[in-house]
C-alpha cells in the first residue's frame, strides 16, 4: 500500500495548477495595469500637446479659452477613467533657453551646480534676489515660451497595486512646451540687474 501511494500521481496537475495560479494571476493583472497606465499616458500627452497648441494661438491667454482647454483635457482624463482628476499648470518665459534653463543665469564659481557664496547672476526678475523659476503663471503673451505641465490622477483600475505594496492611485505627468503665435510684439522685460547668491 505504501508502495503504491507513493508511485501515485492523480491530482498533481491540480497542486502544480494552485502553486501556478497566483503567480499566473498576478502576471496578467500586472501587465493589465502596465498597459493601461501606459495607453494613458499616451492619451494624456497627446491631448496635452492638442490644448497647447491651441492655447499658443491668439486669444490663447483669456481665461475663458484657457477653462475650456482645461475642461477638454478634464474630459480626456474622463474617458479613461471616470474617477480621474487633472491639474494644469502653464510657466512662461521669454525664450526656449528660459524654459531649458529655469533659474537664471549665474557663474558657478565653485562648479557645485547651485547659486550660493556670492556668486554672480543675473537678476531677470529684477527683485533683487536669485530666482530658481523665473517662469511667469500663466500663458505669457505673443512670442513667449510656454511649459504646459498636465497631472492626471485615478485609482488604479487592477488591485494587483495594493498587493505589491504600492499606491492605489496612478499619477501620470505629461509636459508640453509651445511657443505662442506671434500675433504681437513680444513684451518688454524689465532691465536686468546683477546680484549675489547667499
Amino acid at each position: 500500500m505504501r508502495s503504491s501511494l507513493a508511485t501515485d500521481v492523480r491530482g498533481a496537475a491540480l497542486t502544480e495548477f494552485g502553486l501556478l495560479l497566483p503567480v499566473l494571476a498576478m502576471l496578467l493583472l500586472g501587465s493589465l495595469d502596465m498597459g493601461h497606465r501606459a495607453y494613458a499616458r499616451v492619451v494624456l500627452d497627446g491631448a496635452l500637446q492638442k490644448a497647447a497648441r491651441d492655447s499658443a494661438l491668439e486669444g490663447g491667454n483669456a481665461p475663458a479659452k484657457q477653462a475650456q482647454v482645461d475642461a477638454r483635457l478634464l474630459d480626456t482624463a474622463r474617458d479613461l477613467h471616470n474617477g480621474a482628476t487633472v491639474t494644469t499648470t502653464r510657466l512662461s518665459y521669454r525664450t526656449f533657453a528660459d524654459a531649458a534653463r529655469r533659474h537664471e543665469p549665474y557663474t558657478d564659481t565653485n562648479g557645485n551646480g547651485q547659486c550660493d557664496n556670492g556668486e554672480p547672476f543675473t537678476d531677470v526678475i529684477v527683485n533683487n534676489s536669485f530666482d530658481a523659476d523665473i517662469g511667469r503663471a500663466g500663458q505669457g503673451g505673443a512670442q513667449d515660451v510656454v511649459v504646459f505641465t498636465s497631472t492626471m490622477t485615478y485609482p488604479a483600475i487592477m488591485p494587483v497595486r495594493g498587493l505589491l505594496g504600492l499606491s492605489d492611485t496612478v499619477s501620470i505627468t505629461a509636459t508640453a512646451v509651445v511657443r505662442n503665435q506671434p500675433y504681437n510684439d513680444q513684451g518688454a522685460n524689465g532691465t536686468a540687474g546683477t546680484g549675489n547668491c547667499t
